[in-house]
């Protein structure tokens, strides 16, 4: 590591340290610049999940599933909403910038309705698609709150702070489907 002139380490020049990835040019530089495009990413997942979700209630057919499914979509368009309050209070117009994680998830959700028969075993795959977009985002949320509360942003950590909460909801809702019902009955088809 480089030193300065009090002592302390600082990261080393991208062009020294060896196979590094070069950047774009209009590479993120900072904290805030990295936040912001984490916010933009997840607002163009939000919008997809939208477009999604009621392909995956209509495809399910547990009543159980398709309530989580769809008060889940509810909970979507609303946190769409606080998204772009996130980005007023940072004084940046909403944009979405693609999301290359939801997009694969998406298309992975997709896969699994095309391969399992429609039933309580598409249900179950329905759930474990479902999860693993949850976890992104619970993911992404926490990342993006914690920087929130780093660059003193408390009304933007609250609002990330309030989705994260809610995706853990959803998550944990579509365990109790899956352990209480669907697994049980896709497992006695066997």
């Amino acid at each position: 590591m480089k030193t300065t002139n009090n002592n302390k380490e600082t990261a080393p020049k991208q062009d020294t340290i060896k196979g590094a990835v070069k950047p774009k040019a209009d590479a993120a530089s900072g904290l805030t610049e990295l936040f912001e495009d984490g916010l933009k990413d997840i607002y163009w997942a939000e919008k997809a999940l939208t477009k999604a979700l009621p392909t995956m209630s209509k495809n399910a057919t547990s009543p159980e599933l398709k309530d989580a499914i769809d008060n889940h979509l509810t909970e979507t368009e609303d946190q769409i909403i606080r998204l772009e309050q996130v980005f007023k209070i940072i004084g940046k117009k909403a944009t979405a910038k693609k999301c290359d994680a939801m997009e694969g998830l998406i298309e992975e959700a997709k896969g699994i309705l095309e391969e399992t028969e429609i039933g309580v075993v598409r249900d179950a795959g329905i759930i474990a698609a479902s999860q693993k977009i949850e976890h992104y985002e619970i993911a992404t949320y926490g990342t993006l709150r914690q920087f929130a509360e780093t660059l003193g942003l408390p009304d933007a950590a609250a609002i990330l702070e309030e989705i994260l909460d809610e995706e853990k909801g959803a998550d944990k809702k579509l365990t109790e489907v899956a352990v209480n019902a669907v697994n049980l009955e896709a497992a006695e088809l066997e």
